[in-house]
């Protein structure tokens, strides 16, 4: 059976089970393609060719895909909680390159050209925030790429229903301020309302690991 594991947070169980399966199929398009395909040119504007990527929550694998139509040699893995979003996200990255399980529990030991976080900070129980922190900037041989909903500080909001499933901070600024060696290079926001290629009110920041 499906999602018998012990997960540390009410949040992890929350998207390891049936809501984080019923997301696979919100965010399923060729649009949300074009739409990333256009966010990454312009949010990766600043860096030098990326070789290598992981993406932390990586569901299927749409945010990957748009990634390697940019760099077609680009050597993808992705982290995925949910188990069926992680058995299609193997389909593409091959089942090596998949870490099918928490966040929390990746073990961080590899580095990357580039590490990605689009919209999963904002569901991290914000004492668990810490963890992801460090295993991001653990991961990182070059670039961070965090894309999230931003609040210059900490609040909580309903997220389809659910309390206590959503959070806004800043984010960026909380790594920047607790690890030195991560530097601010770009930072941008796209627009629900973008006529072309719209995004989620998403605020990026990419951050260069010196």
């Amino acid at each position: 059976m499906k999602n018998e594991k012990t997960y540390k947070t009410d949040q992890e169980q929350f998207w390891a089970g049936e809501f984080g399966t019923e997301y696979i199929q919100r965010n399923r398009s060729q649009h949300l393609l074009a739409s990333n395909l256009n966010f990454f040119t312009i949010a990766l504007h600043s860096a030098s060719r990326i070789n290598t990527c992981i993406e932390f929550g990586a569901n299927i694998g749409m945010n990957l895909k748009a990634l390697k139509l940019l760099y077609p040699d680009l050597q993808m893995h992705g982290i995925e909680i949910n188990d069926d979003a992680s058995k299609e996200l193997t389909q593409t990255l091959g089942v090596n390159n998949v870490f099918a399980g928490s966040i929390f529990d990746y073990p961080a030991e590899k580095k990357f050209d580039l590490v990605l976080i689009k919209g999963v900070l904002i569901h991290i129980n914000p004492n668990k925030l810490d963890d992801v922190y460090e295993k991001l900037v653990q991961s990182v041989d070059r670039y961070l790429l965090l894309v999230e909903y931003y609040n210059p500080s900490p609040v909580s909001i309903p997220y389809r229903g659910h309390s206590d499933r959503l959070f806004k901070r800043d984010f960026a600024g909380e790594i920047i301020d607790k690890y030195p060696e991560v530097q601010l290079i770009d930072y941008g926001f796209i627009y629900h309302r973008d006529p072309v290629f719209p995004q989620d009110d998403i605020t990026w920041f990419l951050m260069e690991k010196k």
